[in-house]
């Protein structure tokens, strides 16, 4: 899906959809990647790479 596009949470491209970076410079959606990142236990991992998820800036998820 383009960046520009809706993910299944949005009504309009764009909309509240602010992207996010992690560390493996794959970008998501914030809703998206939190959704996810919440959901992984124990250690939450970067849905493309499989790397371990940390946010671009090296803020970890914990």
């Amino acid at each position: 899906m383009a960046f520009d596009g809706c993910c299944p949470d949005c009504k309009l491209p764009g909309d509240d959809c602010p992207l996010i970076w992690g560390a493996c410079n794959h970008a998501f959606h914030l809703h998206c990647i939190l959704k996810w990142v919440t959901s992984q236990t124990p250690q939450a991992h970067c849905p493309m790479c499989r790397r371990e998820w940390q946010f671009k800036g090296g803020d970890q998820t914990d």
